[in-house]
């Protein structure tokens, strides 16, 4: 699996969701620019000692990584999106897309994609869950529908 951070701005979300690729072993995409540096402390001890354990890919841009993955299944996490992440089939290799902490996806990333939005359920109000949560929610149901490749 492919988690998609596109502009992530908080250092201790992208460290607590590479410790959770890294238990799982899915690839972590960085889509600059991004809004810490990489030798961050907070960014460091949020992932612990896990930082080993994880490949973390580099991307200029949404559309340079988009180029370089063409085959790959795109789910975008969105407020917005109609289908529930639970109502979608997810293949193995899926790239799983969320936006910055503070906007999401921007509406020029989502337009190429109104097939592949899905949505965390929330009450009316909340804005959203914080980011390394919605990532860890929709990642563990990618697994769980493939029988959690690797894991035990």
């Amino acid at each position: 699996m492919h988690v998609v951070l596109v502009e992530p701005e908080i250092p201790a979300n992208t460290g607590n969701i590479a410790r959770t690729c890294a238990a799982t072993g899915a690839t972590l995409h960085l889509i600059k620019p991004l809004g810490f540096s990489t030798e961050d402390r907070y960014l460091k001890r949020a992932g612990l000692d896990y930082w080993n354990l994880v490949r973390v890919l580099y991307h200029d841009s949404f559309g340079e990584f988009a180029a370089s993955y063409r085959g790959c299944r795109f789910y975008l996490a969105t407020t917005k999106a109609r289908r529930l992440y639970t109502e979608v089939s997810y293949e193995p290799g899926s790239c799983l897309v969320f936006g910055k902490e503070t906007k999401g996806l921007p509406p020029e990333i989502l337009d190429g994609y109104p097939d592949g939005q899905i949505r965390v359920p929330m009450i009316d109000g909340a804005r959203s869950l914080n980011l390394a949560n919605a990532v860890a929610v929709v990642l563990y149901e990618a697994l769980r529908q493939q029988g959690f490749p690797g894991l035990k």
